[in-house]
């Protein structure tokens, strides 16, 4: 497949082809219910598209300007594909899949529990630094509530700020949150949580068992149960299950007229469903991930990035939210690493093929802008 990617002008701020494309299109039929399209509708499309030839120009390290959307120039924005995120890659690289670590049930759980709570790189790399590497076997509260607590004593952040996480005090009864996040570790392994994930025949199944949790809600539960299908704990089919997270519902009332009675899950359904479809129609060549298609939980995503996208591009279109500003800046991290997935997708073969990017330490390189992503 080619990756040598053309800029795709004409679609930004609002301008271009996405006005049209939405008079065009007129009403379409999701769940037996017919409902209207927006602009930001067709502008999802387009935003999937222009967001993963970005990926692409920065894995051959293109001298050119990597995009020529303004908006998509000042503010930053995740991948279309959720696994080609800078975080995600890191779990999977150097979290999921360690070969000098444990790889049994309780250890592959330990780990992306741990990592994924505070969901920050400098975070776990202070754990291991400071402690060695992370196994269950080795685990002490006391350890690691030290260098947490001494981290956050000097002023610097332990989690990340990409997803809200309840203090979860009322179930453990700490003051300090980390502290609380540790006993929610401890709480699940000792609750059998690894083996009963692996019995679960379905993400569903596996959802409703993580949703139950203390202090975990729906949208962390879908979160850490993608996460840990990423391992080999897990083998759920991504196409199965999808629950939409705040920002993705203010998305779909953002690209939809007349669809708010409609389950959010139907709506991203029909996006997976019909993605190409879609595509085709607005003469997009949208470029897949070697071949693999946008996954329920991508399509999820998509919807919370044109969001944000849209209070720059299409303001006049509110959503449920009514939030106006994007937060967060683009920021320049260097040479984008060959990407690495979850072997059971049969894609690093045919990606160290291709002899794209430079094969580098997430974050250590130097050369191309990357469109920073969580």
């Amino acid at each position: 497949m080619a990756v040598d990617l053309p800029l795709t002008p004409g679609w930004q701020l609002g301008a271009g082809p996405s006005n049209t494309d939405a008079a065009k299109r007129g009403p379409i039929s999701i769940a037996g219910r017919v409902v209207s399209v927006t602009p930001v509708f067709c502008a999802y499309w387009r935003f999937a598209a222009e967001r993963q030839g970005i990926f692409f120009r920065r894995l051959h390290c293109s001298s050119d300007s990597l995009t020529i959307d303004p908006v998509l120039q000042r503010f930053r924005f995740t991948n279309a594909y959720r696994a080609s995120d800078r975080v995600s890659q890191y779990l999977i690289r150097h979290v999921i899949y360690r070969d000098d670590l444990p790889n049994d049930a309780v250890n592959v759980f330990f780990r992306i529990l741990l990592f994924k709570i505070f969901n920050k790189i400098e975070t776990w790399e202070l754990l291991e630094e400071k402690l060695g590497p992370p196994t269950w076997e080795g685990y002490c509260f006391a350890r690691y509530d030290g260098v947490l607590s001494q981290r956050m004593a000097g002023g610097e952040r332990i989690y990340s700020a990409a997803y809200i996480m309840p203090s979860a005090g009322r179930a453990f009864g700490h003051k300090a949150k980390h502290q609380n996040h540790l006993r929610l570790i401890e709480f699940l392994i000792a609750r059998d949580y690894p083996a009963r994930l692996a019995d679960c025949k379905t993400m569903a199944a596996a959802f409703a068992l993580l949703v139950s949790v203390p202090s975990l809600g729906p949208f962390l539960a879908y979160q850490y149960v993608t996460d840990l299908n990423y391992s080999t704990l897990t083998n759920f089919r991504e196409d199965e299950f999808v629950v939409a997270g705040p920002g993705a519902l203010d998305g779909i009332d953002k690209c939809f007229i007349g669809a708010r009675d409609i389950d959010p899950a139907h709506i991203i359904r029909y996006m997976h469903d019909y993605q190409e479809q879609h595509f085709a129609d607005l003469g997009i060549e949208f470029p897949s991930l070697w071949g693999r298609r946008l996954q329920l939980v991508d399509c999820q995503n998509l919807f919370c990035e044109i969001s944000k996208y849209a209070r720059a591009a299409f303001p006049q279109y509110a959503g449920i939210a009514g939030r106006t500003r994007i937060k967060q800046k683009f920021l320049t991290r260097g040479t984008l690493p060959t990407p690495w997935y979850p072997p059971k997708w049969n894609l690093n073969v045919e990606i160290a093929a291709t002899s794209v990017g430079a094969v580098s330490d997430i974050g250590q390189g130097r050369g191309c802008a990357e469109h920073s992503a969580v």
